[in-house]
């Protein structure tokens, strides 16, 4: 299993760690390949929200001189990543076929396991068996890395519950 991945998935909201694990487990049994699946980003804060937001519209430039484009919508606070309930991932490629998963890949049509589906698409299978939402059946601003797990709550009802500081004992996950 992937390191970082199962530190990510600490960061999760605490109704969602169990169930990631176990996603995460389903998906390791599932990719026998040369590509394995990384949790990208798990919770964000809103300072790292902010920062993104920022892309394409205050900040137009990176450091070499590149336009940015924008990548978000959502401003801090707006983001189910900012309360720990949704999920980016990516796949790591084994390219030089010497056990080390170290180059990135959004391609989500590509069976690198030879079994049949693309990796990806099996992912977003356990995923949905789980309820989660896959941001490649968004209509508006398709997010084919993006899953999430609201509860049913809205995000504007997650900020007032933050802005609240309706948490959960101890921590900054708030309360659902």
């Amino acid at each position: 299993m992937d390191k970082l991945t199962l530190e990510r998935i600490e960061t999760a909201h605490p109704k969602l760690k169990d169930e990631l694990f176990n996603i995460y487990t389903k998906i390791n049994s599932k990719l026998t390949g040369k590509a394995i699946c990384r949790f990208a980003y798990v919770i964000r804060t809103f300072a790292e929200q902010k920062e993104i937001y920022a892309q394409g519209r205050t900040k137009l430039y990176d450091a070499s001189g590149k336009r940015l484009g924008i990548v978000t919508k959502a401003a801090p606070g707006w983001s189910l990543h900012n309360y720990g309930l949704a999920v980016d991932i990516v796949l790591l490629k084994d390219t030089n076929q010497d056990g080390k998963f170290e180059t990135a890949s959004w391609e989500n049509t590509v069976d690198f396991d030879k079994d049949g589906k693309a990796d990806w698409m099996e992912i977003v299978e356990i995923f949905k068996e789980h309820g989660w939402k896959w941001g490649g059946d968004f209509k508006e601003l398709k997010d084919t890395p993006h899953f999430e797990k609201s509860f049913g709550y809205s995000v504007k009802d997650l900020l007032t519950k933050y802005n609240a500081k309706d948490f959960i004992s101890g921590t900054t996950y708030v309360n659902i």
